[in-house]
């Protein structure tokens, strides 16, 4: 008599794929009795309320609020051209003697402002009263003719 050709591992090799097969067909029974196609517009819809939740209640008309396109701001505002030329007052709210660069903090408008020690007239400590001027540099506004109050 020979052997069988089906050996154990053939065997549980064919009843796992088996008991993928069913489960496949569960999954897609349960979908079918569950499935969400077929709903109307109503069901599928999602709003956005006044504070900007997405909820499935349409928002109350009477809460609405008109807005102007023109007031919206759709990049960032020019500043006021503070004129380079004018003596300004600031406090030196950052210096580093060893790399040569600071920031001064302008009294006036409240940013702050570059210096570099070829700038300076006299040596800067942090919380130093200055005044300076102003020269549009490659990365913005620098302080230039800084000197102690």
């Amino acid at each position: 008599m020979g052997r069988s050709t089906e050996t154990f591992s053939k065997k549980e090799r064919e009843k796992a794929r088996s008991r993928k097969v069913k489960e496949k067909k569960e999954k897609a029974e349960d979908r079918k009795a569950n499935g969400s196609k077929g709903k109307g517009l109503e069901d599928m819809m999602a709003y956005v309320d006044q504070y900007g939740n997405i909820t499935s209640t349409p928002p109350d008309p009477t809460k609405k609020i008109r807005v102007n396109a023109e007031d919206i701001l759709t990049g960032v505002p020019k500043q006021e051209d503070v004129p380079y030329d004018a003596v300004r007052n600031g406090i030196v709210s950052f210096f580093n003697d060893a790399k040569g660069y600071g920031f001064i903090k302008d009294m006036q408008t409240q940013e702050s402002i570059f210096v570099h020690i070829n700038a300076l007239t006299e040596p800067l400590k942090e919380n130093n009263l200055v005044t300076f001027e102003t020269e549009k540099g490659p990365k913005g506004l620098s302080a230039v003719n800084v000197k102690k109050k």
